[in-house]
């Protein structure tokens, strides 16, 4: 997921350097939203982790 998050920031810069403004916004739009998606499932499955190595 973290992946396809810098593969839209890449794909954003490139298209702000060419002059696509729509393109540039639309894929770094995307890439914070991965960004975002991929930092809470990180946060949860820290907190799962946690939870389930503690009861036995």
């Amino acid at each position: 997921m973290l992946s396809w998050a810098l593969t839209f920031l890449v794909v954003a810069i490139i298209a702000a350097v060419l002059g696509f403004g729509v393109i540039a916004g639309t894929a770094a739009s995307i890439a914070q939203v991965l960004f975002f998606v991929f930092l809470v499932l990180f946060v949860v499955s820290l907190f799962v982790g946690r939870r389930g190595s503690s009861v036995t």
